[in-house]
């Protein structure tokens, strides 16, 4: 699984850089997160102090980032498809928040400001991106996700 999360990592940010170089998008800041959110999934789901509970959501949320059938599919959107997936993510991370886990957050976190705040602010501005009903059906989905 390493090799592939890598490699997913770079397009990721390829992917990502590229879009922000020639567009300017509102919620480009936010855009920039996905990478490193995705790669502290993948560092928690694989840390063996995760409960396994949270690890099903967590791995979940991966296969959400991977997979090219979501509510706003990257194929066609480019890039600004990862902003469900950047929501789903920050939902299943502040799980940690909500149960204490900060250490094991803050110990995987490689991407830049505060791993905390960078989740409220995407959890804060989801609605506004995603619609308040396409929002609720995301989450309820991830709630779904059982062992």
């Amino acid at each position: 699984m390493e090799k592939k999360y890598s490699d997913f990592y770079k397009q990721l940010r390829s992917q990502i850089d590229e879009f922000l170089s020639k567009k300017n998008f509102k919620y480009a800041e936010l855009l920039l997160l996905a990478p490193d959110l995705f790669h502290l999934m993948v560092k928690l789901s694989l840390d063996s102090r995760v409960p396994r509970e949270k690890k099903v959501k967590l791995i979940a949320a991966i296969a959400y980032f991977i997979s090219p059938l979501d509510f706003i599919p990257e194929a066609i959107l480019g890039p600004i498809g990862y902003m469900d997936d950047l929501a789903i993510a920050a939902y299943v991370l502040n799980d940690f928040i909500n149960n204490q886990n900060m250490d094991i957050l803050y110990e995987h976190w490689a991407g830049s400001g505060d791993i905390l705040a960078q989740i409220q602010n995407i959890l804060t501005v989801a609605d506004h991106y995603l619609g308040q009903g396409l929002w609720q059906r995301m989450k309820e989905k991830v709630n779904q996700a059982r062992l």
